[in-house]
């Protein structure tokens, strides 16, 4: 085994029981690794320097391909309805298997970071068989210093070899395709998917169950800080605008996507962002589109013209297209990674029926019900199979990273909430005037507007209205925002039909909240959506 670049002193692969008659490459810088995936035939670059990737037929995370290891300490941890098991003798054999697998393997090594806060954070090993995937997670986790690399001993090992294909009768998966994660030896193994966000992903499940046994709340949300110091988070699934709305030229960006809020305060668990570019336009979002002309960002799936040019109209390889870049590229991204205890909650949501409005002020009990259950819709196109709006309630905003029982995170942000004293809003990015297909998408400046006015604390001096459906506190008039657009109901050419769809998604509440009912209080019951009075 022969190595180059700078390893770090205290282990080798050697330390984790790995070997390669291959070249290691640890830690190398950008340059380099862009350098050896085009050497390799890994990626090509486009006409202003950004690596382009595919990744062949997994284009997004492979959630029923991934397991945790059921053993005397996860047993009673783990929220097994939500987690698929593997048996501890068919992780060693798919151990075994991995080991053998890279043993004539060039590989890459990075040793990384997880959280910004060194009192709750993971070193990292991560080691891959691409080139552009070392680039991949050197550009999402934080890159330590040469301090912190003298002394690196990796908490955590992360395997990531797509050429490697699962055998379900031999490592009891469900198909060829694997991530398996051990949280008590803390081991990651992932095969037969190119797609780099299950290496980000798989480090944000390690840290959600790890953390809350600290009083540490993680969170799948972005996050910025005004010039007063006033922090702000933002709950959201993809396609709710996190990434975007978060990225405000008037504030600081902490980050993009997982947090954690200590005693300390907010920190990043990441060094980077994996922004969506599907329909991305330098008018809308400046600073992101400003990182895809970046030398050292990596684009995931974008389909380039033959020379070099980018299209992200094209979805042909999928709507999932991505770029990951170090938060850096951001000019107004924090140094540190750190922020003090927000002041404000924003919990986002792109309702494709049209019937929530563009924001809503929430109480602490209405803020966990809606945490729990973690509304958004799919529509068509996102999707194979999906005709019509779709109700998505992915708890916590983020079900598929999360280890524990959601009343878990749940208890713990109601605390941290109550102690700061934190508003809560909850804001609809979806549709106005109409469900997805009749409707329009929320206009993005409103949204600005609506988000401006909570933030700087003008829209809590202006009257509220309740909303018939949800309960919540509705703001009736804000400056520069049409006032229409604030009661769904108004702008709906046909009341009827407003009111049909407003039954039909308070009854989708009422279904998905059951499995919780047992977890909450009284409080929490009581803030669940009901029609409370009778249409006009």
């Amino acid at each position: 085994m022969s190595e180059i670049g700078k390893r770090a002193p205290n282990g080798g692969l050697e330390s984790r029981g790995l070997s390669t008659s291959g070249t290691v490459a640890c830690n190398l810088d950008a340059a380099r690794l862009v350098e050896a995936a085009l050497a390799r035939g890994e990626a090509r670059l486009t006409a202003d320097g950004a690596l382009v990737a595919t990744t062949g037929r997994h284009t997004g995370r492979s959630p029923k391909d991934k397991h945790i290891v059921r053993d005397a300490h996860t047993d009673a941890t783990v929220w097994w309805d939500n987690n698929r098991a593997m048996s501890i003798a068919h992780f060693d054999t798919l151990h075994a298997d991995v080991r053998a697998h890279l043993s004539a393997r060039d590989l890459f090594v990075q040793d990384l970071v997880g959280g910004a806060d060194r009192d709750h954070s993971l070193n990292v090993r991560v080691i891959t068989e691409l080139a552009w995937h070392s680039l991949f997670i050197r550009n999402l986790l934080i890159r330590p210093d040469a301090a912190v690399l003298q002394a690196f001993v990796p908490d955590m090992t992360i395997i990531d070899l797509p050429s490697f294909k699962a055998d379900p009768a031999r490592h009891g998966t469900l198909s060829e395709t694997v991530i398996a994660i051990d949280l008590t030896r803390m081991i990651v193994l992932i095969g037969g998917t190119a797609y780099a966000g299950e290496m980000k992903k798989a480090v944000f499940t390690a840290l959600n169950y790890l953390l809350p046994e600290k009083a540490v709340m993680p969170m799948h949300c972005s996050a910025n800080v005004g010039p007063d110091g006033d922090t702000a988070i933002f709950f959201g699934l993809s396609g709710t605008g996190k990434t975007t709305l978060s990225a405000d030229p008037a504030r600081t960006l902490i980050g993009d996507d997982e947090h954690g809020w200590s005693e300390n305060g907010i920190f990043n668990f990441e060094g980077g962002c994996y922004a969506k570019t599907i329909r991305l336009s330098p008018e809308a979002e400046p600073q992101i589109f400003a990182t895809t002309k970046r030398f050292g960002t990596v684009l995931e799936n974008v389909v380039i013209d033959e020379d070099g040019r980018p299209d992200f109209d094209d979805s042909s390889l999928t709507e999932n297209t991505r770029c990951a870049y170090p938060l850096d590229f951001i000019a107004n991204a924090s140094a540190s990674g750190r922020a003090g205890h927000p002041r404000n909650i924003v919990m986002l949501t792109a309702d494709a029926f049209g019937v929530m409005p563009p924001i809503s002020k929430l109480t602490p009990a209405q803020a966990m019900y809606h945490f729990l259950s973690g509304y958004t819709a799919k529509v068509a196109g996102t999707e194979r199979g999906v005709k019509e709006p779709e109700a998505t309630f992915s708890t916590c905003f983020g079900a598929p990273f999360m280890p524990r029982h959601p009343s878990e995170y749940g208890m713990l942000l109601k605390r941290l909430i109550a102690e700061h004293g934190a508003d809560c809003w909850l804001v609809n990015t979806g549709w106005t005037g109409g469900a997805f297909g009749t409707g329009r998408r929320m206009p993005i400046a409103a949204t600005r507007a609506l988000l401006a006015a909570a933030l700087d604390g003008s829209l809590g001096n202006a009257s509220f209205r309740t909303d018939p459906n949800f309960g919540f506190a509705v703001p009736t008039a804000v400056a520069g925002v049409e006032t229409a657009i604030l009661d769904p109901r108004q702008t709906w050419a046909y009341k009827a039909a407003y009111e049909h769809q407003a039954k039909r998604l308070v009854a989708m509440f009422a279904a998905n909240f059951e499995k919780f009912e047992a977890h909450v209080d009284a409080a929490v019951m009581g803030a669940a959506p009901v029609l409370l009075e009778a249409a006009e």
